[in-house]
């Protein structure tokens, strides 16, 4: 029997770790300028005051747009017509906004239709575990008629007519049209990968489904709602934002309204007007009155804000990642402390072979040797790795035909714990476990050392598993050669973003079912701040009601039916896409990627989201300082000459100087579009650094630029209106 075939190493072939040469930017999309023209018509129907009624800051705004456009109808001038058409501008760049950030979603939405098939199911009657094709019924229906609970077969170039569990079977699934990844992975039965979406395609075998979903409410159905938007709710903190934002609309609309009686009387706001004698109270007056109301409320972010929201859930989108609700990006923003399961998470998922300890007087080559040959029929990660490391460590040969032609090979089995080959000169090999291997060489008249239990004791210490390596020649006695140590391989880069999350503020905790010694051994390898060993679904939920009763907020990962639980009771929950249906029922996230990783990803866009909220807000209130001393001294000047010395931005005239303050506060918001919907450049750091930066970039920024841009909208002004 020939020796099968080498193995390449798992790491070579492991997904690749995170960049951890620098610190990691959180960045969005970009704006192609094409979307602000295709999303121009969508920006024009949500002038409906119905719609705008959501937005009270617009909603005001187009009201008194509207009143501006009466006014000018009736008294007619150049001033008047000026300012009610960039009013009306004013609305239509804040539908802009939020139009373009929507129109992202609804490409992706449409390109997700286009991937729904309408196809038929071969629905079985009388299955059950194990029946063969003749003991039951199957009649073909069309996939919109199934119910929750009926049972599918699907075999080989089929797609899957419905959302489900595979229930019997194992089949290589073709998931490209909904992860966009085209790589095939593996469904099978009674394990966590056990989940099929509907519209994917079987490429190998025959699998039975169980569907889940109720008609119209499959997954895909359900991603084309979320990433269109239509489901999209506010966020606590973006209805409290808009709560202030109304609060400020109204403190500003009554002072503006009793300045009213005041200019009538004051008869002073017409320095621009033709006919200052006259007055036109009713013409020019009220322009100005809904101009500066309109410049004075926080228009800028009241435009900005739905989009930003909405972009916070396209950039989860960009990475594949699904969130039910706004709420659930908004929390991650706020988590101060981060569950990860050890295995797939912060380790490979597989033990990785990592050194040699030869018993007595054995050469650790003898040794290596030994453990190759006793490998080559264990078909596991484990074995694997281990002919990869001693070929690589210890210059093997790729073959050895003269030793193992003719050899008899002993595959790896759960029953025996141990592999092995017995070789045609009559030597016999075994790898496996410690306690199964001593048994084995005491079976064939040999000693188990003393000196093993130090071995053993040495690789557990460092969090290892070790695995024993015998010999036995037929006339001697079997002896132990040594202790392969395996370990979990902690995944590159890891510690290095633990740190950042730990800058940020953010406890890591690591879950896993090792021993305490194994899984302390990977947490200080891994950086984590804290561990829980030898968990179970109760401890994982109790560790999170802890947690959340203390005031922190928490995020974690799952892709088990035990999982689900924890997912449910954590403020961000994170379902693997090819995790069981219970574990995506209960999350509030779907990773389509499947990388457990993506955790941190998540909170950092989160916290992303918040920062460009935070970072717009201050821009937008500090913005009104520079028009403040463009509209007050306009308006004022003539009663109040003192107000004079305020106008430091010495402006051409009350008109030009008003109009400049209007038009500035309408092309701020396409300004800003840009930085909205890619949002605010995110940095690991502390909470304080954050708002310290924010304030000097956006706040004082904010002071500043309105300044330059209104005084440069005035001289241009002047200059293609020199009458104003």
């Amino acid at each position: 029997m020939t020796a099968p075939a080498p193995v390449r190493p798992v790491l070579d072939n492991a997904a690749q770790p995170p960049d951890s040469g620098s610190p990691r930017r959180v960045r969005g999309g970009m704006l192609d300028p094409k979307q602000l023209l295709l999303a121009l018509p969508e920006a024009l129907r949500k002038l409906n005051p119905v719609a705008l009624l959501r937005n009270p800051v617009m909603f005001v705004t187009e009201v008194g747009a509207a009143l501006t456009t009466f006014i000018a109808i009736g008294h007619p001038s150049l001033f008047g017509w000026l300012i009610t058409g960039w009013l009306w501008l004013t609305v239509v760049f804040a539908n802009l906004a939020e139009a373009v950030a929507e129109s992202r979603g609804k490409a992706q939405a449409d390109s997700l239709r286009r991937t729904r098939q309408q196809t038929t199911a071969r629905r079985v009657v009388g299955w059950e575990p194990g029946a063969s094709a003749a003991s039951y019924l199957e009649e073909t229906v069309p996939s919109a008629e199934l119910q929750r609970g009926d049972t599918v077969v699907v075999a080989a170039g089929e797609l899957v007519p419905g959302d489900g569990d595979v229930i019997e079977g194992v089949a290589s699934v073709d998931e490209s049209a909904i992860t966009g990844e085209s790589a095939p992975v593996i469904r099978e039965s009674g394990g966590d990968r056990s989940a099929v979406t509907g519209g994917t395609r079987v490429l190998s075998d025959r699998i039975v489904v169980r569907i889940t979903q109720q008609p119209g409410e499959s997954f895909l159905d359900r991603m084309i709602a979320l990433v269109e938007g239509a489901n999209r709710q506010k966020t606590p903190n973006e209805l409290a934002l808009n709560l202030l934002l109304v609060m400020l609309t109204f403190v500003f609309l009554v002072a503006v309204v009793t300045l009213q009686p005041m200019a009538i009387f004051s008869k002073e706001f017409m320095k621009a007007a033709p006919d200052t004698a006259a007055l036109n109270a009713q013409g020019v007056t009220g322009i100005v009155l809904v101009s500066l109301l309109v410049c004075l409320i926080p228009t800028t972010i009241g435009a900005l804000l739905s989009a930003i929201g909405i972009a916070g859930m396209d950039r989860l989108v960009q990475r594949n990642v699904l969130a039910m609700s706004g709420r659930a990006v908004e929390a991650a923003g706020d988590v101060n402390t981060l569950l990860l399961d050890k295995t797939g998470t912060i380790t490979y998922g597989n033990r990785q072979a990592s050194g040699f300890l030869p018993i007595g007087s054995v050469p650790p080559g003898r040794l290596a040797r030994a453990a190759v040959l006793s490998s080559l029929a264990d078909q596991t990660p484990e074995g694997r790795s281990i002919v990869t490391f001693a070929r690589r460590h210890y210059q093997l040969p790729e073959q050895d035909a003269a030793v193992t032609d003719g050899a008899t090979w002993v595959p790896f089995s759960a029953s025996t714990r141990m592999s092995g080959v017995d070789l045609p000169d009559g030597r016999r090999l075994r790898k496996g476990a410690v306690a199964a291997v001593a048994l084995w060489v005491r079976e064939h008249g040999g000693e188990v050392p003393a000196s093993l239990d130090a071995c053993v004791e040495q690789v557990s210490a460092s969090g290892g598993t070790p695995l024993a390596v015998a010999e036995y020649e037929g006339e001697e006695p079997a002896r132990l050669l040594g202790v392969v140590h395996l370990k979990d391989v902690v995944k590159p880069g890891l510690a290095e973003r633990f740190a950042e999350l730990r800058r940020m503020g953010i406890r890591t905790v690591m879950i896993t079912g090792d021993n305490p010694a194994t899984a302390k051994a990977i947490a200080e390898e891994a950086g984590v701040d804290d561990f829980l060993a030898e968990a179970t679904p109760e401890d994982k939920l109790a560790l999170i009601k802890r947690e959340q009763a203390g005031g922190h907020l928490i995020a974690m990962t799952g892709d088990g039916t035990n999982d689900a639980p924890a997912l449910a009771q954590a403020d961000v929950g994170v379902a693997m896409n090819t995790g069981t249906s219970a574990a995506k029922e209960a999350g509030n996230m779907v990773d389509l990627d499947s990388d457990p990783t993506k955790i941190i990803e998540i909170v950092e866009i989160g916290k992303q989201l918040l920062i460009t909220r935070g970072a717009l807000t201050a821009f937008s209130i500090a913005n009104d300082i520079a028009k403040y001393f463009a509209i007050l001294p306009a308006m004022f000047g003539g009663v109040y000459p003192a107000l004079n010395a305020v106008n430091i931005m010495h402006l051409h005239s009350p008109a030009s100087a008003i109009l400049s303050a209007v038009i500035f506060n309408a092309v701020v918001i396409i300004a800003l579009i840009p930085l909205a919907l890619r949002g605010v450049r995110y940095r690991p750091s502390s909470a304080s650094a954050l708002l310290t930066r924010n304030l000097w970039v956006y706040g004082l920024g904010g002071v500043i630029a309105p300044f330059l841009a209104i005084k440069f909208i005035d001289f241009a002004l002047v200059q293609f209106i020199p009458g104003i």
